[in-house]
């Protein structure tokens, strides 16, 4: 392939420099909409990777989360996250990242995701294997529900009805434990290397997934949504994972989406 991915290293890199200053420096907070936080440095990112992107790549489209999409004829398409995190960035927690991932004829090529606090460049190129800062990864050998650690996320307030609390309460109950550190890029990502065993997730946009999607696969894990089916960026849900478990967390959500739950929920005063 073309140096698609090396571009795309040298864009984040950029980006997650400007993110760590911003966030050394504090920026202002607003509102998206009724409920969700946006930043200086969302803005300030995306503009920095849209123009870097329209430079090198000036026919190829973009689906960016604080612009929207740029379609274009071309059979390339970018999915950029500019600040993967923003509620974590907002409040001073250190868990946040830029990503990247290109699709091309619809198949997923290449993606990277950057966390400039930690300096850990996170990429991955279809057929090419996994990579953290340049030395190769693999998802983890454990092979049961039991002695995984996994995680997910929840989604903002104006999505309160997602039934996401029924799935973590019996992961949570069934595994070493949930994260839910605010940032499923990252989350995807550590799947990848195996730090995570499981990442799920409701209601993701193409730009959270699309990179850590590419980079669980080429790490030798496997995807889907939580019923079993191909994933997809658009799917309401994903399940990714270090394929070992794959089966096993598919069955309990089968279970989970019947109403039926392994672990009941404490009475409320029990403890």
């Amino acid at each position: 392939m073309p140096a698609y991915l090396e571009t795309a290293i040298e864009i984040a890199r950029d980006a997650g420099g400007l993110l760590a200053n911003l966030f050394e420096r504090g920026v202002a907070v607003e509102l998206k909409g009724e409920f969700d936080l946006v930043t200086e440095a969302d803005r300030a990112s995306e503009r920095l990777v849209l123009e870097r992107l329209r430079s090198h790549f000036p026919t190829h489209g973009i689906i960016a989360e604080e612009s929207g999409a740029h379609p274009s004829r071309s059979e390339y398409q970018w999915y950029v996250d500019p600040l993967d995190g923003t509620t974590n960035f907002a409040h001073g927690f250190p868990a946040f990242n830029v990503t990247l991932a290109l699709e091309r004829a619809g198949e997923l090529v290449a993606g990277v995701i950057f966390d400039p606090l930690r300096n850990e460049m996170f990429t991955a190129e279809r057929g090419g294997g996994a990579y953290l800062n340049n030395r190769r990864i693999h998802v983890s050998a454990v092979k049961r529900l039991d002695d995984s650690l996994v995680a997910t996320g929840f989604p903002s307030r104006r999505r309160h009805l997602n039934i996401n609390i029924h799935f973590y309460h019996q992961l949570a109950m069934l595994t070493h434990g949930v994260r839910r550190a605010g940032s499923a890029a990252l989350d995807l990502a550590y799947v990848a290397c195996g730090r995570l065993e499981a990442f799920w997730e409701i209601g993701l946009n193409p730009w959270d997934m699309a990179a850590g999607v590419l980079l669980v696969m080429e790490a030798g894990g496997r995807s889907s949504d939580m019923r079993g089916g191909a994933v997809s960026l658009t799917a309401a849900n994903v399940l990714a994972d270090n394929g070992a478990i794959h089966e096993e967390i598919l069955a309990l959500f089968a279970e989970i989406f019947a109403g039926r739950h392994r672990v009941p929920l404490p009475e409320l005063g029990a403890g």
